[in-house]
Order: C-alpha cells, then structure tokens, then sequence
C-alpha cells in the first residue's frame, strides 16, 4: 500500500494566532466553515483543540462517504492533527504568519491508499478531490476571518 497525500493552503488576512482559535474551536467556529462536503458533524469530547473528539461524515465524491472520527492533539504551537479512529487518515493543520496581520494556512492528509489499479486510481484522483474540498473550507475560514 502506498501512502497517499493530499495538500492545500490558503493566506488568509487576519492575525494567525486568530485564524489557529477559529480552526481549534470545534464546538463553534469550525463547524459553521465546514462545506457541504461535511455532514453528522458532533463534538463528542472537549471541543477546543487538544483533546477534542469529533465526528463527522466526508462525502469525498457520489459514491464515496468517509465515516471519520477524529483524535485532535496540537504537538506544536500553530499546528492541529487530526488522527481518523476509523481509518489511517492524518491531517495536519498548520497556521503560521504570513506578514503584517496576515496568516498562512496549510493542510496536508496522508492515509494509506488500496493496492492494485483501484490504489492507482486513488493516488491519482483523491488527493485532488480532497484537496478541493479543504480549498472549499479554508474559502470558508477566510471569509468568517476577513469580515
């Protein structure tokens, strides 16, 4: 199985260590940039970065609907990592500044893909897939930032 990765960033105008609050702040902030792509989402322990628990369904394409449950630890400061229950999938969330109130926002998931022609499939066309999806939250996340 080979590892797959997919990888989206955004710079958002607002001060990073705003923008980090907002993506930590599961049982607010977050839920309401979540696109359409999200459904079933539910803080089921914390809700403010380290220690959280959160579930939610991923509508990655028509047919494909990801069950997540979701791990959140900070290891560093400016960083989120999201470790999936039901899955091998990690996402890490980066906030860091970018210049004078301004932030970069940077998010890559990594799973272990299928082998074979469907692992072939999967390594060409979700990382795209998923990395419009996030392109799709951090739009969210800006806008909410930038009012």
């Amino acid at each position: 199985m080979a590892q797959v990765e997919a990888t989206t960033e955004r710079i958002i105008a607002a001060d990073a260590e705003k923008v980090f609050d907002a993506l930590a702040d599961y049982s607010g902030a977050r839920a309401t940039v979540l696109p359409e792509h999200f459904s079933e989402y539910e803080v089921r322990e914390g809700g403010d970065g380290e220690g959280t628990l959160v579930h939610w369904k991923l509508q990655a394409t028509s047919k494909r609907v990801r069950d997540c449950l979701l791990e959140v630890t900070e290891p560093t400061d400016g960083e989120l990592v999201e470790k999936d229950r039901n899955s091998s999938m990690v996402t890490t969330w980066r906030v860091t500044p970018a210049g004078e109130g301004t932030s970069r926002v940077v998010v890559t998931s990594v799973w272990n893909g299928a082998g074979g022609i469907g692992g072939f499939f999967e390594r060409t066309f979700a990382p795209k897939g998923l990395a419009r999806i996030y392109d799709a939250e951090l739009a969210n996340l800006a806008a909410a930032m930038e009012k």
